[in-house]
């Protein structure tokens, strides 16, 4: 695989991550700036070098998609930056609101071999330490069906699988109510005209706002334990997908 530049795989990594959230007609260069805090020139102009490189190509819509190639790059990327954050997090201690900013620096430098034996040290794992799927060694990435707490009614309960927004401050906050993945949260009321949900993790009750909630992703279970809006039909299927070009 050909060596890339630091930059250029920070823009295949966030194209890949906008793709999986479900951008339609490919992601935008307004998205893509947003996302890598660039301007938008600059991203329209990596976009041109990605294009020229093989890497993208032009969506249904207005936006960039990846080729075969550049999603296999990408999920490799993507693969190497979560098994980091796990390692930052199960062997050095590293708080979980910041091992994302240091696995981006150790994803660019991680060879095929020491992402191999990472991949083993640490049981091969699923997912990072914020619930993101991790894509397997051949890119097929499977993301589990899930809700944001926001949608649950009152009296609803459910496991959290993942919180959607890695950014620090909203990580520390979580962490500090005892909101991480795998643990059980209930919905005790919602308040309305858009205000808080009552939510009671163990024996502590606190309100939660709702566009936190939103950003807390949960495997839902109603009253008498069903799943909520996934049991049944294809919206309640993992969502797989591979690297294009694989076999």
């Amino acid at each position: 695989m050909t060596k890339r530049s630091e930059s250029v795989e920070e823009y295949l990594e966030a194209i890949y991550k906008l793709s999986r959230e479900g951008v339609a007609g490919g992601a935008t260069v307004s998205q893509i700036a947003a996302t890598l805090d660039v301007s938008p020139p600059s991203a329209s102009q990596m976009l041109g070098r990605l294009r020229a490189a093989g890497l993208v190509e032009e969506g249904n819509g207005r936006g960039a998609v990846l080729t075969a190639q550049g999603e296999r790059e990408a999920a490799s990327l993507v693969r190497r930056h979560r098994l980091s954050e796990r390692f930052l997090t199960e062997y050095l201690d590293v708080p979980w609101e910041d091992v994302h900013a240091e696995a981006c620096r150790f994803e660019h430098a991680i060879s095929p071999e020491v992402e191999a034996r990472l991949a083993a040290q640490l049981g091969y794992p699923r997912t990072c330490p914020h619930g993101h799927a991790i894509p397997d060694e051949d890119g097929v990435c499977v993301d589990e069906p899930l809700r944001p707490l926001a949608e649950l009614e009152p009296g609803g309960r459910g496991t959290i699988g993942r919180i959607a927004d890695e950014d620090p401050e909203l990580l520390r906050y979580l962490a500090s109510l005892g909101l991480l993945p795998d643990t059980p949260v209930a919905v005790e009321s919602v308040a309305p005209f858009g205000g808080p949900l009552l939510v009671r993790v163990g024996d502590a009750q606190y309100a939660l706002g709702r566009e936190v909630a939103c950003k807390v992703l949960v495997r839902a279970r109603g009253h008498h334990g069903a799943l909520h809006g996934v049991a049944g039909g294809r919206e309640g299927r993992p969502r797989r997908t591979r690297a294009r070009g694989r076999h």
